[in-house]
C-alpha cells in the first residue's frame, strides 16, 4: 500500500497548508509531510494570491490524490466520519459548509492586507477599511457559531472543519495586533492558539530560514 503524504509549502506563510494539515490531524490521519522548496514558483504564487487555483496542500492516500482544502476536508470526513469534522446535525452541517465556503472563496482584502506571517509581530498595525470590513464579517461568523452551538469550538464540543478553516485568521489577528472585542470569540482564539497542533506548527514555522520579501510588511 502506498504511503499517505500531505504536500505543504511554507509553514510560516501558507494559510492553506495550515488548514489542510490541521484537517488531517483533526481526522487522526497518519501522514508524511512533503515540503515544497522555498523557491517553488507555484507555491509562491499561491501564497501571493497570484495562482489561478490552489494546488497546495495536496493529500495522497491509498491511490487517491486530492487537493483544494475543502475537497480534502470532505474526503477526510468520508474517510473518518466519527472524527467530527462536520457536525452530525444536517442543518449544522449546512451551516458549517456555508461558513467554510465563505472562508475558502472570500475575504480577499483580509488575505492581501494581512498576509499570514507567524514570525512577524506588528503592534499598532493600521488596518485599511476593506480589510476591516472582512474582519468584522469574520468576527460575526465566530460570534454566531459560538452562540448557536455553545462552544468551545465553532460547532460545539469537537474541533472540526470550520475551526481548521478559520485558524489562520486567528494567527493573522495575533500578528497584526487586531483586537477581538467579543469575549467568547477571544476565548475561542486563545483556545485555537493553545492547541498542541497549533503549537507544533508554529514551532516549525519559527525554524524556517527563508523569507518571502513580498509577504513581509513594510512601513
Amino acid at each position: 500500500m502506498s504511503k499517505t503524504t500531505l504536500t505543504l509549502s511554507s509553514k510560516n506563510y501558507s494559510s492553506w497548508s495550515l488548514r489542510g494539515w490541521l484537517l488531517a490531524r483533526f481526522a487522526g490521519l497518519e501522514f508524511e509531510e512533503v515540503m515544497l522548496p522555498a523557491d517553488d514558483a507555484g507555491a509562491k504564487a499561491e501564497m501571493l494570491l497570484l495562482a489561478p487555483s490552489i494546488l497546495v496542500p495536496c493529500l495522497r492516500h491509498q491511490g487517491v490524490t486530492v487537493w483544494d482544502t475543502l475537497a480534502i476536508a470532505e474526503y477526510l470526513h468520508e474517510l473518518r466520519p466519527k472524527a467530527g469534522l462536520l457536525p452530525h446535525d444536517r442543518a449544522a452541517r449546512a451551516h458549517c459548509r456555508a461558513v467554510c465556503g465563505e472562508m475558502h472563496s472570500g475575504f480577499v482584502s483580509l488575505r492581501s492586507a494581512l498576509p499570514m506571517n507567524l514570525k512577524g509581530r506588528y503592534p499598532g498595525y493600521k488596518v485599511w477599511s476593506r480589510a476591516q470590513t472582512d474582519i468584522e464579517r469574520v468576527l460575526a461568523i465566530w460570534q454566531e457559531c459560538l452562540a448557536t452551538y455553545g462552544g468551545p469550538f465553532l460547532f460545539g464540543d469537537v474541533r472540526g472543519m470550520a475551526d481548521a478553516m478559520y485558524a489562520p485568521v486567528v494567527t493573522r489577528l495575533h500578528t497584526y495586533d487586531v483586537r477581538v472585542p467579543d469575549a467568547a470569540s477571544a476565548a475561542w482564539c486563545q483556545r485555537i492558539m493553545a492547541m498542541p497542533e497549533m503549537q507544533e506548527w508554529i514551532a516549525a514555522a519559527q525554524q524556517e530560514p527563508e523569507a518571502i520579501d513580498e509577504l513581509e510588511v513594510e512601513f
